[in-house]
């Protein structure tokens, strides 16, 4: 993968009740994509999974104008306690409609129908984009590989996201 030309300042976050910076496969596969093509880690943090806690780091961040991008791994399924769509996409401005639907299309071809537990989405919150995966390095992989680096590479046509995140 080549460099990006125009570097982004991206946070990383993750949502488990059980990882730490020790364990969390998910948040360095994402810190490690992102330093290699070229973009600098903003900050990284683990928070249980509680609406709050989500909802006030990310708070942080998006009100943050030197942060660009936001990542989050974990809490997008359906057990009781996964709960990033409800606490992060009311933060929302405008939803990235396409994001959760191309994910889960290209996910299908990974693991089949499982895919369509996965409650991933996107979307932007005062000119910060905001990706929310599934909490596998697989999902992340797949995520980050076949839809984020590219929209969040200037170079990337027709279009792509970073005209958004950066003022001119």
């Amino acid at each position: 993968m080549s460099v990006v030309s125009q570097p982004l300042n991206i946070a990383v976050l993750t949502i488990s009740d059980t990882r730490s910076l020790d364990n969390d496969k998910s948040g360095d596969f994402l810190t490690q994509a992102l330093t290699q093509a070229g973009h600098s880690l903003a900050d990284r943090a683990i928070v249980k999974d509680d609406i709050y806690q989500q909802r006030a780091v990310v708070s942080g961040w998006i009100a943050d104008a030197n942060i660009h991008a936001v990542l989050i791994t974990g809490g997008t399924g359906f057990t009781h306690r996964d709960s990033t769509p409800e606490a992060i996409s009311v933060l929302f401005d405008k939803e990235v409609d396409g994001f959760g639907e191309l994910f889960r299309q290209l996910s299908y071809e990974e693991i089949g129908t499982s895919t369509i537990q996965s409650r991933a989405l996107a979307g932007f919150a005062n000119n910060t984009v905001i990706f929310c995966l599934p909490g596998s390095t697989g999902a992340c992989r797949t995520g980050w590989e076949k839809i984020i680096a590219s929209q969040l590479n200037a170079d990337f046509k027709p279009c792509n996201f970073v005209k958004h995140l950066v003022q001119a």
